[in-house]
Parts: C-alpha cells; structure tokens; sequence
C-alpha cells in the first residue's frame, strides 16, 4: 500500500465493497477496476449518465456539487437524489479518503 492510497467504500445493493485506489483517478475508474457493474458506456467523457452513484449527505459536501454540464447528464440518470453525481467527475485525492457511495439500483 501506497502513501497516494484512496480507501472508499461503495455499497452495491447491500453488498459492501472496500476499495483501495491511486489518488488521481476518478470514482468511475475505481469502481471499473474493481470489477462492480459500472456501466460508464461514455468511459468517463461527460457523454452519458451510466456512471451515476449516490453519495452521503456528508461525503457529498466534501465532494461537492455537480457543474451544470454534469447537472444536464444527470437528468438522464434513472433513481437521481439530490446528492447523486457521475462518478467520472470526482477526482480521487487524499481529501475524500474514506468516501462512501452507492451504486443505485439496476432496473
């Protein structure tokens, strides 16, 4: 393990994975890599909504909030709450270790 280690934790459907990532990749990469069903079909080019996941209240804050470009892709997510985000947005960094997110339900 690195000093540039990212820990996060996503939960996928009530199955919770803990994941250690490099600083300087974006959530939808770490997901991809640890093989949980991320669709992300634009591969992270701000040209879709399948890379949509949920964050806490508290995790949001840190995180911040959507730009108005990613606003408009996530109109097109299916399950968006007011703290949702595209996971190809969000820039790993020391900063957000200990993230905690969930994957929103498959239709």
């Amino acid at each position: 393990m690195s000093t540039n280690d990212i820990h996060i934790v996503v939960d996928d459907n009530g199955q919770v994975h803990r994941l250690t990532c490099r600083s300087g990749i974006s959530v939808m990469e770490a997901i991809r890599n640890a093989g949980l069903p991320l669709e992300a079909a634009c591969g992270g080019s701000l040209a879709c909504a399948t890379c949509h996941i949920i964050l806490s209240e508290a995790d949001y804050a840190r995180v911040g909030a959507p730009s108005e470009d990613e606003e408009d892709m996530l109109d097109q997510a299916f399950g968006v709450t007011r703290t949702s985000r595209l996971g190809c947005q969000i820039l790993l960094d020391p900063s957000l270790d200990g993230l905690g997110l969930r994957l929103p339900a498959r239709s």
